[in-house]
């Protein structure tokens, strides 16, 4: 007795073969990690300049900084990378190619915009750095495998 099949015998009859070893179709993806996070970055993004435009004094001003505008430019700035990056991460969602390239880029627009606003919220400011750092790995690990 050998516990080997024959060749062309189905060694396991009536069960239906698996062609895909991938995902199941309703899993995440990389794509939906990443439009999902952009999305939550922007969100984050436009709060953080809603609070700045609307009362000064939620921010800390401290020392002298090189890169220092009045607190209200800074909200009109993050509401700005904000609302596109909105706009990308729904591109990203919907798998559009333009999306991919524009939300790294604006993750990256977002990064230093919010290096630059360290000295007003530096533990806040360096949440959505690292956010933002996810959200580049994710779309150019996305961008690598579409060939």
């Amino acid at each position: 007795m050998t516990s080997a099949n024959p060749p062309g015998r189905d060694p396991y009859p009536g069960m239906t073969p698996v062609a895909s070893y991938g995902p199941p179709p309703g899993a995440v993806t990389t794509a939906g990690f990443a439009g999902t996070i952009l999305i939550m970055v922007s969100a984050f993004q436009i709060l953080q300049g809603i609070a700045a435009v609307a009362a000064d004094e939620v921010y800390v001003t401290g020392i002298e900084y090189v890169y220092q505008f009045d607190v209200t430019t800074w909200g009109w700035i993050h509401i700005g990378i904000g609302a596109i990056a909105l706009a990308a991460g729904l591109g990203v969602l919907a798998a559009q190619t333009w999306a991919y390239i524009a939300g790294i880029v604006l993750a990256v627009i977002a990064s230093f915009a919010n290096f630059a606003f360290l000295p007003y919220y530096p533990i806040w400011s360096l949440v959505i750095i690292a956010f933002n750092i996810a959200v580049i790995w994710a779309l150019a690990t996305l961008l690598g495998t579409r060939g």
